[in-house]
């Protein structure tokens, strides 16, 4: 399968916002020494918009010599500047100095020939243009001096590429991140439902993600829609653009060993079912050729895999049914076997679910993790390459970014890290966690270009409760639990969270290595029953959910912090929907 590699996730970049303005040239010309093929080359760089942390670029390359098939074009920054994210070029930067190399529909340039990509970049200072580009080795001399860059940029960055979007690869390839210059689905069941609650228009076309939770959410029902039905509507909203469909693959065997709320219809032994009646299904509807225009991610097997190193025996979280899981296997075959699968179908992107860092950011649960993502990726004779990237805090509730503490600070001596609420993790928050576990995976063979996503979707914690300045120095508890925006009462809490609010709205490439902030779970379905409600889909009553519980190991015994009166998971749950509008960050 031919896929376009990723460009600019090979380090821990600064996020950025784009705009629209006029910004600074530079024409490079250059001819290679005698000898044999001579290469040579016109380089005309653009600044075309620029503001007061980054910049967006445009490169056209005219190769001046000898006909070539492939080709590298290198420069160096005198500033700080650093690629955040790249399109129609492979790139990457080490230090000052930046390689683009041309990617599979673009390498072949005729003399006179051109071809350009263009890349988004952050910096402080001084902007000044590259003085000197090399094309495949060959120095380029002669550039012209920049002509100065807006000085009023407008306020409000969009969020996709500006005047250059990203080509569109063509038939065989795939987007290096499939966010970037595409819309993204707008699922019209929960659209509907948000639009009917009072202030729910203010998000109601808000992208989220279609939850594929058992068997008959196949094919629908009378009163839901189904899989073709969701791509249907998918390519009415899509026009002539691109246009992305989230899909949640969500019905292993023996689903979620370790939370009764989320449990699924397949008993534990049942991964021939799992198989047949339910990826077989999807990758046919999937691989229809009436759907090959869309860019379809599927988010793999939300929170299943993790519990094999957390809630296994030897841990004091452990559950009988998730030693069975590891003993019979079924997660790490039934993944693996999904995204075989569902990876041989072209425009299919396959993101494996990475927990968050409240569940895996310690040491001992972080690599293990890491390498058991490695065995279900290439178990049932898949490869890595049928990964395109890994997604976190899928229907949860961690923090994005913690401004007021961070994991290297001490309070009279006390490292942060010894706070009750960090509890020795070695991360405060899902984008330092995202950046860190990609880092972790690509160690350990995953491609360098693979991209996270961070759900956003309940993670906002804003209204009157959110601090705007760090906590007392008194103690380094008082200094963390004052200014942490997390207001959960644990960091283990999970079930429906008092006080919640919407995150970031979803977006394209927010910062360095991840691919885009979604809304996975759909604000206002409920993560659980406060209490047993008897049902057909196999979800079980989990104490979590009940406010009244007083907890257990794996949330330090503390109370749920759960909304009372919730339904079953996955049904719409109005009083979370309208404390997620109130508590909203950045606010409506």
């Amino acid at each position: 399968m031919s896929r376009t590699r990723r460009t600019s996730r090979t380090a821990l970049l600064a996020a950025l916002g784009l705009i629209t303005a006029t910004g600074a040239t530079a024409t490079v010309f250059g001819t290679a020494a005698a000898g044999a093929a001579t290469p040579g080359c016109k380089v005309d760089y653009q600044i075309t918009n620029q503001w007061n942390t980054g910049f967006g670029a445009n490169v056209t390359v005219t190769n001046t010599g000898d006909p070539v098939a492939a080709w590298t074009l290198e420069w160096s920054y005198a500033g700080n500047q650093q690629v955040t994210q790249g399109w129609n070029a492979t790139l990457t930067q080490s230090g000052a100095a930046v390689t683009a190399k041309n990617v599979s529909y673009n390498g072949t340039l005729a003399t006179g020939g051109s071809t350009s990509f263009g890349f988004n970049g952050s910096y402080s200072g001084t902007n000044a243009v590259p003085a000197t580009f090399k094309l495949n080795g060959v120095v380029c001399n002669g550039a012209t001096e920049p002509t100065t860059p807006p000085t009023t940029p407008p306020t409000t960055p969009p969020t996709t590429p500006p005047t250059t979007p990203p080509t569109t690869p063509p038939a065989g390839t795939k987007a290096d991140n499939p966010y970037a210059g595409a819309k993204v689905y707008v699922n019209p069941e929960w659209s509907a439902k948000a639009a009917a609650e009072p202030g729910g228009t203010k998000v109601s076309q808000q992208p989220t993600g279609v939850w594929l939770d058992r068997i008959a959410a196949i094919n629908g029902s009378s009163t839901s829609m189904g899989l073709r039905a969701h791509l249907d509507e998918a390519l009415k909203q899509k026009g002539s653009g691109e246009l992305v469909v989230q899909l949640v693959i969500y019905n292993l065997p023996g689903r979620d060993c370790a939370a009764l709320a989320s449990n699924g219809e397949l008993g534990p032994t049942e991964i021939g079912r799992y198989r047949t009646e339910y990826i077989d299904p999807i990758a046919a509807i999937l691989a229809d050729s009436k759907y090959a225009g869309l860019r379809i991610v599927t988010t793999v097997e939300i929170d299943s895999l993790p519990n094999l190193v957390t809630n296994v025996s030897g841990r004091p979280t452990a559950t009988a049914n998730c030693d069975v899981m590891k003993a019979n296997g079924n997660y790490i075959t039934g993944v693996g076997y999904a995204l075989k699968k569902l990876g041989a179908i072209g425009n299919v992107y396959n993101y494996i679910d990475a927990g968050h860092h409240g569940w895996l950011g310690w040491d001992d649960n972080f690599g293990p993790s890491a390498e058991l993502f490695k065995q279900a990726a290439t178990a049932e004779g898949s490869t890595v390459s049928n990964v395109h990237g890994f997604i976190v805090n899928t229907a949860n509730y961690s923090a994005l970014k913690e401004d007021h503490f961070t994991i290297g600070d001490s309070v009279n001596g006390v490292s942060v890290r010894q706070s009750k609420w960090v509890d020795w993790n070695r991360y405060t928050d899902e984008l330092s966690y995202a950046q860190a576990m990609r880092t972790k995976l690509v160690s350990l063979g995953f491609d360098a270009g693979i991209g996270m996503l961070i759900d956003t979707s309940r993670n906002g914690w804003g209204g009157a409760a959110r601090p705007t300045a760090a906590g007392p120095t008194t103690t380094v508890d008082t200094y963390v639990n004052g200014g942490r925006y997390d207001r959960r009462i644990h960091l283990g809490n999970w079930c429906n969270q008092s006080g919640a609010g919407l995150g970031e709205r979803p977006q394209a490439a927010p910062a360095a290595g991840i691919d885009a902030y979604v809304w996975m779970k759909p604000p206002g379905e409920s993560d659980g029953a406060s209490k047993e409600i008897p049902n057909n889909e196999g979800k079980g009553f989990d104490r979590m959910c009940d406010p009244t519980y007083t907890g257990n190991a794996r949330n330090g015994n503390s109370m749920s912090g759960a909304l009372p009166d919730a339904p079953l998971s996955g049904q719409w749950f109005s009083a979370q929907f309208q404390e997620l509008l109130k508590n909203a960050h950045p606010a409506l």
